[in-house]
């Protein structure tokens, strides 16, 4: 069977490509297993991604269900699992905090608009060529972003204003509210975190965020522990999706909300065929980027049309769909139809979840997307490092898109004084 390189140019599902080849029962049956397995990852992580950012756990289950179904209907990768990411709970949460949702759902349908321009003009290839040590700058700073973010619901802790955006403001009120901590939430967070790596260490193959999150309720449940739960804050979670609307859109809003938009379609460029290449070297296969990134768009759109939240190629969730013997998209498909199974049938149990369990999840996220290896191996060259560390200081002093571009006109001027030193004995 070719791996795809021939075709990595075309504008075609690989679906379509996948079906046309021949499908049987056989692959149904290691697709459907997949699926299974993969919407158990997604299922907690999904809830804890849309808590983090500032929206109901029941936006994140949509994001989830509408998003992954069409990235992966559509896409230009066989394995691709699309839904929230982590990556972008600052993202989110900072335009929640100043828009609204509402705002949100605009910035997410207009970067659902540009990330499928970009694929249509057949972009997708640029944005792959971003320097490696920018992605590890911005990867690493998200991650102690997220972290930071999470130390409020880990902890149960009280503060007497809005929880600050910037980090360094944000640490200082979670110092001062830190009288107000609740030793049962941290104990439930914490343990969640511990479980998740015991889990991991020694049975790989099971579902230790699913594991922890059970025990994490049925605990607090059973020894009615005063923690605060998905119910508590944000009451019953809907039974099946929304009905399909179009929020609010005004000029002086889409400018408002233009440059948060950028900011979406560039991280959900970037971390989408990331995402995607992660997959290419674990099958010896090669997506279609351009195909890649017009689904990622149409996904985001629709993920907006029915109130969800930003969709982008998840690498975590899409290396488990690999794992687990996928073999086409229908896997992805089916992930989330299982998902949604789950809020028709199953949504009033999620009101038992302690909010520190999924605190404790995406504890365990953030430790998982530093990339802490790289992050010093690439310190050990000094134009690396600069390039390094300047787009990991700015992501966390300022924003993701300045990181970024700062990172990468390091790079390219690092690049120019290269060739502009001639060699040796030249």
């Amino acid at each position: 069977m070719p791996d795809g390189s021939a075709t990595s140019h075309l504008l075609r599902p690989k679906l379509a490509t996948t079906l046309s080849e021949g499908y049987g029962l056989d692959a149904l049956r290691k697709d459907a297993v997949a699926a299974l397995t993969v919407a158990i990852v997604a299922l907690p992580l999904s809830m804890a991604i849309a808590v983090a950012s500032g929206v109901s756990p029941d936006r994140g289950l949509t994001t989830a269900i509408v998003g992954g179904f069409l990235v992966s209907a559509l896409g230009g990768s066989r394995f691709q699992i699309g839904g929230p990411a982590g990556a972008f709970i600052v993202l989110v949460a900072a335009t929640v905090g100043r828009f609204g949702v509402e705002g949100l759902l605009l910035t997410v349908m207009m970067s659902g608009a540009l990330l499928a321009l970009l694929g249509l003009l057949r972009l997708g290839s640029l944005i792959r060529h971003i320097p490696h040590a920018v992605t590890v700058g911005f990867t690493c700073a998200i991650a102690v972003t997220i972290l930071a973010s999470q130390l409020k619901d880990l902890g149960g802790l009280t503060l007497s204003a809005g929880e600050p955006g910037p980090l360094i403001p944000k640490l200082g009120a979670l110092a001062r509210a830190f009288a107000t901590l609740r030793p049962a939430a941290l104990a439930i967070g914490l343990g969640s975190a511990a479980l998740i790596f015991l889990v991991r260490r020694y049975r790989p193959a099971w579902p230790g965020m699913l594991i922890a999150v059970v025990l994490a309720s049925l605990a607090a449940a059973t020894l009615h522990l005063p923690v605060e739960t998905i119910g508590s804050r944000f009451g019953a979670l809907p039974r099946g999706l929304p009905m399909p609307g179009l929020p609010p859109v005004t000029p002086q809003l889409v400018w408002q909300v233009l440059p948060a938009a950028l900011s979406f379609t560039l991280l959900g460029g970037i971390e989408s065929l990331l995402s995607a290449k992660v997959a290419d070297a674990m099958t010896a296969r090669r997506h279609r980027p351009n195909m890649e990134l017009v689904a990622q768009g149409v996904a985001n759109i629709a993920s907006a049309l029915f109130g969800g939240i930003s969709v982008t190629g998840t690498i975590a969730r899409t290396a488990t769909n690999v794992r687990a013997g996928a073999r086409s998209p229908l896997a992805g498909m089916m992930h989330a139809v299982f998902l949604l199974l789950f809020v028709l049938f199953a949504a009033p149990l999620a009101g038992y979840v302690p909010l520190s369990a999924l605190a404790g999840v995406l504890v365990v996220v953030a430790w998982n997307m530093a990339e802490k290896a790289e992050f010093a191996r690439l310190l050990r060259d000094w134009r690396a490092a600069m390039v390094l560390l300047a787009t990991f200081g700015l992501t966390l002093a300022k924003d993701l898109t300045f990181g970024i571009v700062a990172g990468c006109l390091l790079a390219g001027a690092f690049a120019v004084m290269r060739r502009g030193i001639p060699e040796e004995g030249a």
